[in-house]
């Protein structure tokens, strides 16, 4: 891939490690605290630990494939280097198109937790969602360095809220809710390990704005490290004052986070409660929209997009292409949602391999471009018999990136370019 976005860097390490937070930090932590205590009882706290350190392989990768190849194509273009630009794009396309799922998913997850504090309808959510991805995309219309400030504030409200949330719920943490420890047994842990692998991806979206980086190689890694501290901290403690209080169970596990809050804040605890699930959900939304639209500009230079997707703002010099592509797409997803034919939980599934997929395409390409760096193949390796287990579990979802490997099979013999796609290379 190329990087057809020449942009001076923008995003010192502050605003870094609030990008890297804010696309990893998203609604899982509204809910899989809750759904993982109730699969595995404390033990869950056991599988969090173990989540939190396993996903600093994975996190590395990302960070140091940033810091020694920064370019707006992220993934696809680590890929591209590694093996070739073929296979590059169908990575590429692979995150572009869970983005196109994903984003409305946050944007809806987000606005079903304020109306349903504040009493609306499903108008007022639908609404809401589309005032969130309209907010993404002009924000990164308009440069990373206004988003990037954007999300400082926005993963410090987070940050605080979780924060005063556990402190205010300590006095009501009982010890004897920690017994039975292990109610279901070991194989409980492993189960509750796999459900909250969802918590921990989102490294992979940074790649592609590491190129608007001030100093990508200190602060991609520097940034990383930082995050992953700070999101581990936060998801650790809030499993811990949810299972403390036992805030789980047969229909308050989903929403196990929102009912601490309601408790910890009192009357106002309702709103609070749905202004902190909307900012959890805001963060990560505008992490991606970022990320994707800059990867559409690249594969449109590539031409491996149509061309259109290419365009840039004159005034901002931003993926106006990319931004116009994502906002269309994510007009079609409020429409189809709108109409009851998909629920919330089957659009939470769909993108699923694809991401998966993406991390796999990204681990492979470390374990050649890192070649020089001893802990970087290490790290590459363990991420990707990893990752690579996860995909075993997803299920019906590997529909949508072989419907995606089906249309890029057919664009690529039309256009000529499958010529070399079975030539790999490291450059």
């Amino acid at each position: 891939m190329q990087d057809s976005l020449k942009t001076r860097g923008v995003l010192r390490l502050p605003q870094v490690v609030a990008l890297y937070t804010g696309a990893v930090l998203g609604s899982g932590i509204l809910i899989l605290p809750g759904l993982a205590a109730e699969l595995a009882g404390p033990a869950s706290l056991v599988a969090w630990g173990l989540m939190a350190l396993l996903v600093v392989p994975m996190a590395l990768t990302m960070g140091l494939l940033s810091a020694k190849y920064p370019d707006a194509g992220g993934v696809s273009s680590f890929v591209s280097k590694a093996f070739n630009p073929q296979i590059g794009s169908l990575i590429g396309w692979f995150f572009l198109l869970s983005v196109v799922v994903g984003a409305p998913v946050l944007a809806l997850t987000g606005a079903g937790y304020i109306c349903a504090a504040a009493g609306l309808g499903d108008t007022f959510r639908l609404l809401i969602a589309l005032a969130i991805l309209s907010a993404g995309i002009l924000l990164n219309y308009t440069g990373m360095k206004i988003t990037g400030q954007v999300q400082v504030a926005v993963v410090l409200t987070i940050i605080i809220v979780i924060i005063v949330t556990v402190m205010g719920s300590i006095s009501s943490i009982e010890p004897s809710n920690f017994t039975p420890f292990m109610p279901s047994g070991w194989e409980s842990i492993g189960h509750a390990s796999a459900l909250l692998f969802w918590c921990f991806i989102g490294w992979e979206a940074i790649s592609h704005i590491s190129g608007e980086f001030e100093n990508p190689q200190r602060d991609a890694i520097r940034g990383t490290l930082i995050a992953s501290l700070i999101i581990s901290l936060l998801y650790f403690l809030t499993a811990f004052v949810v299972v403390g209080t036992h805030s789980y169970g047969p229909s308050l596990s989903d929403v196990s986070l929102v009912h601490i809050i309601r408790t910890s804040f009192g009357p106002a605890g309702a709103v609070v409660a749905g202004i902190a699930a909307l900012f959890i959900c805001i963060a990560p939304a505008l992490a991606y929209i970022g990320a994707a639209s800059r990867l559409a500009c690249s594969l449109a230079t590539s031409g491996f997009a149509p061309r259109q997707m290419a365009r840039k703002s004159k005034k901002f010099h931003t993926p106006l292409g990319g931004l116009l592509f994502l906002a269309g797409c994510f007009f079609i997803l409020l429409f189809v949602f709108s109409t009851r034919i998909v629920s919330i939980s089957t659009l939470i599934q769909i993108p699923s391999g694809t991401f998966i997929l993406t991390y796999i395409g990204g681990c492979a390409a470390g374990i050649v471009l890192l070649k020089g760096s001893r802990w970087g193949v290490l790290f590459s390796v363990i991420s990707l018999i990893l990752t690579s287990a996860v995909f075993l579990f997803v299920g019906w979802a590997v529909l949508y990136p072989l419907a995606i490997m089906l249309i890029w099979s057919i664009f690529i013999v039309i256009t000529g370019r499958h010529r070399g796609i079975f030539t790999f290379h490291a450059s």
